[in-house]
Parts: C-alpha cells; sequence; structure tokens
C-alpha cells in the first residue's frame, strides 16, 4: 500500500483564521477534548452514525487521543484538534484519512461542539478545511462524507 502522503510532503503544522486554529490532536488535549465530545453527543452521532461517543470514559478518550496523536506522527493519518485561539476550549476536530473508498485518495471528517453549531461555525470550518485541503496537501480526490456526499451513498460505494 502505498504511504498516505509521500515522504517529502510538508506536512502542515496548524491551519489558523481569527475565530478558530487547527493543530495536531495530542494526548495533552485529553480533558477539553473530551468535555468536547461529551457535550455533543448527539451532533457527533450524525457524523458517523452509530452510538459513539456512548459510554467513553475520560481513560478511553487519551487511548484513542494517543493512538490518533502517533498516527500523525507516523503520517498514516491526521488528526487535528479545532481550538479557540487563545487555546481556552476545543472546538471540534478535523480528520484527514486515508480514502476507504474506491476513486477517493482520502476522506475527511469535521465536527463543531453541539454549542456552536447554531452560530455556523462548523460550515466555516468546512469551507476553510475544504480550501486548506485543496491548496496545501497533496490529494487529487478528496471526499467529504455526509457533506459533499451523503453518509449513506458514501456507504454504498465500494470498498478498497
Amino acid at each position: 500500500m502505498p504511504p498516505f502522503v509521500p515522504s517529502d510532503f510538508c506536512v502542515p503544522d496548524t491551519l489558523a483564521t481569527s475565530e478558530f486554529r487547527l493543530r495536531m490532536l495530542t494526548v495533552n488535549d485529553v480533558v477539553k477534548d473530551y468535555d468536547a465530545v461529551m457535550s455533543s453527543v448527539e451532533h457527533c452521532r450524525t457524523i458517523w452514525g452509530g452510538k459513539w461517543p456512548e459510554g467513553l470514559t475520560l481513560e478511553q478518550n487519551l487511548i484513542d487521543l494517543g493512538w490518533h496523536q502517533k498516527e500523525f506522527q507516523i503520517r498514516r493519518s491526521f488528526a487535528y484538534t479545532v481550538v479557540a485561539p487563545d487555546e481556552s476550549m476545543v472546538l471540534g476536530c478535523v480528520y484527514l484519512l486515508p480514502a476507504s473508498k474506491a476513486g477517493y485518495d482520502a476522506e475527511v471528517f469535521l465536527w463543531i461542539r453541539q454549542s456552536h453549531l447554531q452560530s455556523g461555525m462548523e460550515d466555516r470550518l468546512f469551507d476553510a478545511v475544504r480550501q486548506w485541503v485543496a491548496a496545501d496537501w497533496p490529494f487529487k480526490a478528496v471526499a467529504y462524507p455526509g457533506r459533499s456526499i451523503s453518509l449513506a451513498d458514501w456507504k454504498n460505494l465500494s470498498s478498497l
């Protein structure tokens, strides 16, 4: 299997706007990330379907964040935390993953805290991420399941 990104590709450290900043998700984010996830359970379920994060504990979240951090470090996938510009709050996450479906080379999922949905922040995050991925990442065919393609249609595509 070819690498997700070329070995000479410089993975972006951040994406910053006046409203939020993306940076690598790490174990140091566990408390603020857990708060963001658990305050947004219903919204998170609309992103992926299923029951997650039902029953998620702080310890399980720490393990999950450690896995995301290691995947980022070895360039297998890239999980970014979305934080307020002053780092006072985790606002959500962005995940860049190798495509699991034919016809794509990457898939991107993202979410914003349920409490920030009415402000339109998730739409602004999506627009910023879509532009960032197109401009700064080496992918030719990127899927945004649940956004550029419905989750139902995505699930029905042929898997790699």
